[in-house]
């Protein structure tokens, strides 16, 4: 699953990053998950994640091990339909017509 269309926009590196923490949802990631996830060096992984959570788009918990995870608002609704861009026009007019 990939983060919302709205916040695609972002540096690729944060739109990585983002994507992955959709992904684990509950489960958060910690930096060297999201490091491992990413292809993108640690210094721009860093500097990545100081810009979404400065911008409150992650939380950081820090019980035992630092976790990070997608902040809700980022996260899309399962139940909401989605534009499929690999859809081609035939295929939406077959299923249009029913065929």
């Amino acid at each position: 699953m990939a983060a919302k269309p709205e916040y695609r926009d972002r540096p690729d590196v944060e739109v990585a990053l983002l994507d992955a923490l959709v992904d684990r949802g509950d489960e958060g990631m910690t930096v060297l998950e999201l490091r491992a996830a990413v292809d993108a060096d640690i210094d721009a992984v860093e500097e990545a994640l100081s810009a979404l959570k400065e911008d409150s788009l992650i939380i950081v918990e820090s019980e035992e091990r630092v976790r990070v995870y997608a902040h809700e608002r980022v996260v899309p609704d399962p139940d909401e339909p989605t534009d499929d861009p690999s859809e081609s026009l035939v295929d939406a007019i077959r299923d249009r017509i029913g065929l």
